[in-house]
């Protein structure tokens, strides 16, 4: 079965055959020097910057990442208080993990949710028996993960809102929701960005001030809101018309036509924009720099930009930022897969 599998998908035809012939020919010219670099001739583990100069050029220097690790992964969070934001990153893995388990969609995950975000706050912000740490000190890869686990929490109902508004009948609920999004997808994030950071102060009353990286997280809100609107949007004008007509001929109110038929067919055809959203905001998390908050990526940056002993060594460091993001991207990407055939089975009974 192999050798059928490998000439019906490899060597089917001169150009397939070619094409492989090349492919493999560059994995064997390109592989040996990559793993050369990256594994075997590297220094690992903890070592001086003196062993990865002795090796410039013919290995990669993960030292570096041994080195600069707490600052890559809590930026300026005081160092005698990090293991507090070790375990935020572990508790919102957590919830990640949790809301992904389908027993848990039910009133336990709103729950589950409330506690977690609870948590977090606490243990990041102190207080309640905690050394308080003010959030221009934090930093890191939980930055990242609070805004966007928190974005895509409360972006995702928001979007599903505006979606049914643009559907509704009501022609005024229609023109707000149709304004709303085609402005918030007609600017970029940055601007977005900017105009919470600036304007939310002089709405605010006198004396009333809003925390900058709270500013960051509404932005970001509103902003993937729109975009998750129109994939549900989507998915709403896919699913047929006579789902429809047989709620309607069941005598079902328009709410529960919504929430019981069309919406949960309109949710699992939208799988893949929504999760490609969802992709999108967790790297573009990596804007808020411009506003001056440590997310993971600029801590990465500023680990080996600080340190001129190690500054040469900074490919490695976003080699490790790389494989960072590529793994959470990647664990939604599978997951969001695994989703649609689970579903796509419970359609099939």
């Amino acid at each position: 079965m192999t050798i059928a599998w490998l000439r019906r998908n490899l060597f089917s035809g001169p150009l397939d055959t070619a094409l492989t012939l090349l492919t493999l020919a560059l994995l064997a010219w390109i592989l040996p020097v990559a793993l050369n670099w990256l594994v075997f001739d590297a220094v690992w583990g903890h070592a001086p910057v003196a062993a990865c100069d002795a090796v410039r050029g013919q290995g990669a220097c993960w030292a570096v990442v041994w080195e600069k690790f707490r600052f890559m992964m809590f930026g300026t969070y005081p160092y005698d208080e990090q293991w507090r934001p070790a375990i935020v990153i572990v508790l919102l893995c957590a919830l990640l993990v949790v809301s992904g388990i389908k027993r848990f969609w039910n009133g336990w995950l709103a729950v589950i949710w409330t506690v977690g975000i609870a948590l977090t706050w606490w243990l990041m912000g102190g207080g309640a028996g905690l050394q308080p740490v003010r959030s221009e000190q934090w930093g890191g890869l939980p930055v990242t993960l609070i805004l966007a686990i928190f974005g895509i929490a409360f972006a995702f109902p928001l979007g599903v809102a505006l979606a049914l508004g643009r559907r509704s009948k009501l022609p005024i609920v229609r023109a707000l929701s149709v304004v709303y999004i085609e402005v918030v997808r007609g600017v970029p994030l940055i601007t977005v960005l900017f105009m919470a950071s600036v304007m939310f102060a002089l709405f605010m009353p006198e004396g009333m001030r809003i925390d900058q990286l709270l500013r960051a997280q509404i932005a970001i809100i509103l902003f993937v809101a729109a975009y998750l609107a129109e994939a549900v949007r989507g998915g709403l004008q896919a699913v047929p018309r006579g789902q429809y007509e047989a709620a309607e001929a069941l005598g079902l109110s328009y709410w529960k036509t919504t929430g019981l038929i069309i919406l949960p067919q309109a949710l699992r055809i939208s799988i893949p924009p929504i999760v490609n959203s969802f992709i999108s905001l967790f790297k573009d998390t990596s804007l808020v720099v411009i506003i001056a908050i440590y997310d993971f990526a600029y801590a990465v940056k500023k680990s080996v930009e600080t340190d001129i002993a190690w500054r040469k060594y900074f490919i490695e460091a976003f080699l490790f930022s790389i494989l960072v993001y590529w793994i959470f991207c990647y664990a939604m990407s599978r997951y969001s897969q695994w989703l649609e055939r689970d579903l796509a089975r419970g359609q099939q009974r």
